[in-house]
């Protein structure tokens, strides 16, 4: 596969400067506010810095020990970046508690929201190109990567807006209840992530109108007149990798090569469809039993 670390790179990049900028901007202040989102900041630097490593991983020919290559490594890079983010709010919504019960006046707005506006333009940028990459390239983990710069972006929003609300009204428990809302918004975030990587690892099947389209392309090549059938059709997803798997029915007094020219113009219309897909299929006498002993699995 394709190596896309280049852009876990950029991620890495990015969380760096950002993290830099929202802390300069929380020492500014002293806004809790500012302080729960350069604390995710934090957490974009880990997860960009394990995306490259996965993206290093699942770049690497199959092998003796993974024959079926390494695409599902993506999955622990979502799953562990969804928690991540989890302690991240969690430490966002401690840190607003404390300051809830002791609220404290914030000081220098103009400098510290405008290094966080610049943070999260960079994070807008970056997050943008991050998902279009994930789209193209059929990757959770850039797809996983750019949905957590985008949250962060929209995040930083609310802080800055809320910040200034602060500011202007000298509501200063306000401060903490806007960190509170970021914690709530980061832990959607989160949870979605890591559900998302346990369907994979639990080896989910195409859905939609993938899965509406293998069903299309065998049926096309059913024929009662020639007694050719298809069934035990199964799909999963692995990262990039996609496989189908399925089984052709046809008269037993077939040559095998008739048989294989059969199933060959199935696989060959399923790759049209699907480049790149791993397909295993298996030619069964439409006469013998034995070929439905499994069908309902």
């Amino acid at each position: 596969m394709r190596d896309l670390s280049r852009f876990a790179w950029l991620s890495v990049a990015a969380a760096v400067v950002t993290i830099v900028l929202k802390f300069a901007g929380y020492r500014v202040t002293g806004s809790v506010g500012l302080l729960s989102d350069a604390a995710e900041s934090l957490i974009n630097l880990a997860a960009a810095l394990v995306a490259v490593f996965v993206l290093k991983v699942i770049a690497r020919p199959a092998d003796r020990d993974h024959e079926f290559g390494h695409s599902k490594a993506e999955y622990f890079a979502a799953g562990l970046e969804g928690a991540l983010i989890l302690v991240a709010a969690a430490y966002i919504i401690y840190a607003s508690v404390m300051r809830l019960l002791e609220p404290q006046p914030i000081e220098g707005i103009g400098l510290g929201m405008a290094l966080t506006v610049l943070a999260s333009a960079i994070n807008g940028v970056v997050a943008v190109i991050l998902m279009r990459a994930g789209k193209r390239h059929r990757s959770i983990t850039l797809t996983a990567d750019g949905k957590h710069l985008m949250a962060d972006v929209w995040t930083s929003g609310g802080v800055i807006v809320g910040g200034f609300l602060v500011w202007l009204t000298e509501w200063w428990w306000l401060d903490p209840v806007i960190a509170l809302l970021v914690a709530l918004n980061i832990l959607v975030t989160g949870n979605k992530l890591v559900w998302e990587a346990g369907g994979g690892l639990m080896d989910k099947a195409m859905t939609g109108q993938d899965r509406e389209d293998v069903d299309a392309i065998l049926d096309r090549h059913r024929d009662p007149d020639r007694r050719i059938d298809v069934h035990e059709i199964r799909t999963r997803i692995s990262g990039r990798q996609e496989f189908i798997e399925f089984h052709v029915l046809v008269p037993g007094k077939w040559s095998v090569e008739h048989g294989h020219d059969i199933v060959s113009a199935m696989e060959d219309d399923l790759r049209e469809r699907f480049p790149g897909v791993h397909i295993s299929s298996h030619l069964e006498p439409i006469e013998d039993e034995r070929a439905y002993d499994d069908v309902d699995l």
